[in-house]
Order: structure tokens, then C-alpha cells, then sequence
């Protein structure tokens, strides 16, 4: 059998963090036993399903790295396809038609809610005769479902789960105007598209039997159901934007990693003994659903952040600098070739003082910009009274040193603050705020051999003149 799976979000908002999960597992699962991940548009909903809430899928898909082995199916185009099978199933009578209008269903479930029974259709046109049926109504089309006996799943993560036939009602298959609704949807198109696992959120537990009545009754073999537990705050309460329940693409906005948001994403109900962080080709290898659990996984926004992290300090240079000068551009710095350069050469510095690609930008930005540069009040400080004095002696035996290296460049230091009664601290302050216009900044040497000579010479200069 080759494993198929798909990711099938209705279009009717951001790809949010439990989606993304649900779609990375059945991403893992079907690039673990070499099969063929798809995805579907559940846009049947036309007044919800908005272009803008497509494209944000497309682009949150994209962003974490799980492209499609195919083109995104669009479920509203397949109406004529789900109506087909509808038909067939009336032919051989195991869908009829209900002419029950709207105010006699409601009349109904009022009448169940007061003798406190389960609501649920009571098969009023099951065995009808259609020649009662009303002139002028148009029926909705329900499944015959099996009233005796039950249901079984045998589910991939939740185990054998049973419900008896007689707690489930004949279930619309079409309305009366047409229209298809998500379970006819949901099962033609997993059969057509020869989905093998359905791997989705637990939620939809409820809707597998319905669904397994209406695969039987087609005469198809249902997939292999998954049923994975949802994802709670850290306080075990339902999963809110308060704990982080945001857009794919917020996370990425707020510079997080895709990598990084895989890794603990993959994390989130599922295990690999004690790993907490490994590789996206590691995860492959290693993803089933056997390693699946059945509680909720509780979503720890300082847990992701701090695995972001890692990923900084063990990223690449040129691709760190190459990040960092995109969120740099669109705050309107110019960042040229040389400009990409010299955060390259910054990465190893920077990047082990950052948890987001949004701090690491933060801390990088001093090198770019353009002099003479701002001093926040903390630098200022820093060059005022003795700061100033210590800091234009300094500029001055800079400007003579024949070496801009950096273990030079503090010996020169070491040597002046040794000469002027000073600790190191004293000297590297003042040269810190003129360099980078605040007090916080990869080490000061460092910071001097990056800018060249001219430049960090030009700095100087510029914090000592009057105006500055």
C-alpha cells in the first residue's frame, strides 16, 4: 500500500499552530514510509472561505517547509462529483429523501431536549413513501445508516474506539438546496484522492464513524484513521492567543526559525525517547504514529523560543546575515553587498546573544547604520566628563596604531588603562557607546575590527564632536 496523506484546512482564517502541526505530522508520516503528502482546500463554507485566508495557508505551508507532492485540490470545485455519488446511493437505496422543512427539525429537537433525549434526526422520511412528500419542497438528501450494531475504528492513536449504530442519526448528505455538506465532501474526496491515513486533531473523533457508516455504505475501504490529542496552554486549558494561538506567519514575524518551529512543533504530542532537539531528516526517520500520545500537548511559548535559540547559535552565517539584512531592508536601512558582508562576519558574535531572528536584527542594526550615529542616553553618559577625556585619548592612539586587529586592539587598551589608573571597563565603556550608539554590544574589540579602521575611527570622532 502506498501511504497518502493530506492536509485539508478550511480557508476561513490564518494557518494556525495546531493546524501547522497536524500538517507537519501527516507531512513526517507519509515522507517516513516514502509516500505522497497532499493538500486539499476545504472551501465548500463560500461565505467563510476567503482568497486572503488561502493565500495565508499557502504561505504558512511554505514558510515551514511542507511543500505538496501535488497541486491543492479545491473541494468546491468538485460539487458535481459529490452530488454523483449521492446519486448512486439513492439508486441503491441507501440515501433517501427528507422533505422535513426547517420548522419541523426544530420542533423535533425541542420536543427531544424536553423529554431530556439526545438530539438527533428520527427518521421521519427514512421509509416513507415519496409520493407523501410535500409539492414544491426541495428534500435534503440523508444516508441510510445502520440502526443495529456498531461502529468500529480501529485508530491509529486513540485504539479500538466504539460507538453503537443506534446513538447515530441518517446523517444530510446533501441539502435541500444541493449543496454538499463536509462529511459527503470529506469521504469522496479522501477516496479520490486515495488518501490512506486521515491524521487530524481528536475533535474529529465523532465525525470518523459517521464517516466509516458512509465509506461502507459506498461500498469503499475506509483509510486508517489518527486521531491526534489537541494542544493546550502550558495551564492545561484550551489553546488561546493568550498562550500563543497565532498564524503561522506570526511566528515567523516574531523571528522564529522554521527549522526551530518544526523541531517543537514535532514535539507537541509526539516522542522520540528523550530527544528534544533533531534534525527535520532525523524527524523523518524517526516519525510514526505508534510514538504518538493520547493526552493534550501543552504549548510553552518560552519552551519554543528557547529552542530557537539553539538553532541560532548552530545556524549559518551567510544564511543568519542574509535573514537578518532582509528584516534590516524593510525597516529602510540599505544593506549592499559589502553591508551583507560585514554581518556575515558579525554572525558569530551576535548570534549567541539572540533568541529571534528579531533580536538578533536588533543587536546587528548598529553596524549598518549610517553616521554619526544616534547615542541612546545610557551611551551618552558614557561620554560625558571623564568618558570624553578617556575616549579622545584613546582615539588618539588608535589613529596611530599601524595593526586593526582585535587581540591589538585590546592590548592597545589594556595598555592605556593600565597607564591611566583605569580598569579595562573604564577604557571599553566610552569606546562601546561611540561604536554602537549603546552600552550592550558583542565585545568592543570585536566590534572594532569588524567596523575597519576608518570607520570605527570615524565614530570616535563623531561622539567627541559638540553637537554629538
Amino acid at each position: 500500500m502506498t501511504v497518502t496523506t493530506r492536509f485539508a484546512p478550511s480557508p476561513t482564517g490564518f494557518l494556525h499552530i495546531g493546524g501547522a502541526r497536524t500538517a507537519l505530522f501527516n507531512w513526517l508520516f507519509a515522507r517516513h514510509h516514502g509516500g505522497r503528502f497532499l493538500l486539499r482546500i476545504e472551501d465548500t463554507d463560500r461565505q467563510r472561505s476567503t482568497p486572503e485566508a488561502v493565500a495565508a495557508i499557502f504561505d504558512g505551508l511554505s514558510w515551514l517547509g511542507l511543500e505538496a507532492d501535488a497541486e491543492p485540490v479545491f473541494q468546491s470545485a468538485r460539487a458535481a462529483r459529490h452530488a454523483e455519488v449521492v446519486a448512486d446511493l439513492l439508486a441503491q437505496g441507501r440515501a433517501y429523501r427528507c422533505y422535513a422543512s426547517a420548522e419541523e427539525l426544530a420542533e423535533m429537537r425541542a420536543a427531544q431536549r424536553a423529554a431530556g433525549q439526545p438530539q438527533r434526526y428520527d427518521g421521519r422520511w427514512r421509509d416513507r413513501d415519496p409520493a407523501e412528500a410535500p409539492q414544491g419542497v426541495a428534500p435534503a438528501i440523508r444516508l441510510k445508516a445502520p440502526q443495529e450494531g456498531e461502529t468500529v475504528i480501529e485508530d491509529a492513536v486513540q485504539g479500538r474506539v466504539t460507538v453503537a449504530n443506534s446513538q447515530l442519526d441518517d446523517m444530510v448528505l446533501l441539502r435541500s438546496d444541493g449543496s454538499p455538506t463536509y462529511m459527503l465532501s470529506v469521504v469522496v474526496d479522501d477516496h479520490d484522492m486515495a488518501i490512506s491515513h486521515v491524521i487530524r486533531g481528536d475533535d474529529h473523533l465523532t465525525n470518523a464513524f459517521r464517516q466509516t457508516q458512509l465509506y461502507r455504505a459506498l461500498g469503499w475501504e475506509p483509510p486508517v484513521f489518527g486521531h491526534i490529542p489537541l494542544i493546550h496552554g502550558p495551564d492545561g486549558a484550551k489553546l488561546s492567543k493568550r498562550h500563543g494561538a497565532l498564524g503561522a506567519e506570526a511566528y515567523r514575524d516574531m523571528g522564529f526559525l522554521p527549522e526551530a518551529m518544526r523541531n517543537y512543533l514535532a514535539r507537541l504530542g509526539w516522542a522520540h525517547g528523550d530527544d528534544e532537539m533533531f534534525t527535520t531528516e532525523q524527524a523523518i526517520q524517526w516519525f510514526d504514529l505508534p510514538g504518538v500520545g493520547r493526552s493534550p500537548a501543552r504549548f510553552d511559548m518560552a519552551k519554543l523560543t528557547d529552542l530557537n535559540a539553539k538553532y541560532l547559535r548552530q545556524g549559518d552565517d551567510a544564511r543568519l546575515a542574509g535573514l537578518v539584512a532582509e528584516r534590516l531592508a524593510g525597516e529602510g536601512l540599505t544593506v549592499d553587498d559589502p553591508g551583507r558582508a560585514l554581518l556575515e562576519a558579525a554572525m558569530p558574535g551576535l548570534k549567541t546573544r539572540a533568541r529571534t531572528l528579531v533580536e538578533l536584527a536588533d543587536s546587528a542594526r548598529f553596524y549598518l547604520l549610517p553616521r554619526p550615529l544616534a547615542l541612546d542616553d545610557k551611551a551618552a553618559r558614557q561620554i560625558e566628563g571623564e568618558g570624553r577625556e578617556t575616549l579622545a585619548a584613546l582615539l588618539s592612539r588608535l589613529t596611530d596604531t599601524p595593526t586593526w586587529e582585535r587581540e591589538a586592539l585590546e592590548a592597545l587598551t589594556r595598555s592605556f588603562a593600565e597607564e591611566q589608573g583605569l580598569k579595562l571597563g573604564k577604557a571599553a565603556q566610552p569606546l562601546r557607546a561611540a561604536l554602537s550608539g549603546s552600552t550592550v554590544s558583542p565585545p568592543v574589540f570585536e566590534v572594532l575590527e569588524l567596523l575597519g579602521r576608518a570607520e570605527s575611527l570615524g565614530r570616535l570622532a563623531d561622539a567627541l564632536e559638540p553637537s554629538a
